[in-house]
């Protein structure tokens, strides 16, 4: 496997960190911030539902499971832009086996 260089290996922590905190707030006003507002959320409804009750009945985890689907998708794409995909390992480590 080849070497990365620090400062591509720096950028590269620093978007996934940054994606990793942008997650946490959502998560946080999905699961805890509706609760918080939820005399302002209770004019909406949803589904025939205030709309706070439907946040914390299953709402928030429709919100987790976007979230987890996204986070793959935007990883990927992080991986592909610093070349370290699947596609780029296969492609440096072809042909480049050990004998045990």
């Amino acid at each position: 496997m080849k070497k990365i260089d620090k400062s591509i290996a720096d950028a590269y922590f620093r978007k996934r960190t940054r994606n990793m905190f942008i997650y946490l707030a959502i998560g946080f006003l999905a699961s805890f911030g509706v609760v918080m507002f939820q005399e302002f959320f209770s004019q909406f409804t949803f589904l025939g539902m205030p709309f706070h009750y439907y946040m914390g009945a299953q709402g928030a985890i429709l919100v987790f499971i976007a979230m987890l689907v996204a986070n793959a998708a935007i990883s990927d794409k992080i991986d592909k832009d610093f070349g370290i995909d699947d596609e780029a390992s296969v492609r440096i480590g072809a042909g480049n086996t050990l004998d045990h």
